[in-house]
């Protein structure tokens, strides 16, 4: 069985949208991300927050569910993160 030490996070930006990614440590990779080194796609968007968080999993079944979350639309994301919303999770 693999070691369950990655998760899923979902920050938002500045500009309002959402950032999906996965990492092992979730704030430490925030403070990457708002120290401007993170993802090119937050970097003009800071200062970001984590609004939702999912795990540990295996990194393996962190980066499946990250896809997963990606494809849904704006309003299936918001209705996650509000608690509103369960997605299974990939087999």
């Amino acid at each position: 069985m693999p070691a369950k030490r990655a998760f899923v996070y979902i920050l938002r930006c500045a500009d309002r949208t959402f950032y999906i990614g996965t990492a092992k440590n979730v704030q430490l990779r925030l403070a990457v991300h708002n120290a401007g080194k993170g993802a090119k796609y937050t970097r003009p968007r800071l200062p970001v927050r984590v609004v939702w968080q999912e795990g540990p999993m295996s990194l393996t079944r962190a980066l499946q569910r990250e896809y997963q979350l990606k494809q849904l639309t704006r309003p299936k994301k918001q209705a996650l993160i509000r608690g509103q919303l369960k997605v299974p999770r990939p087999r």
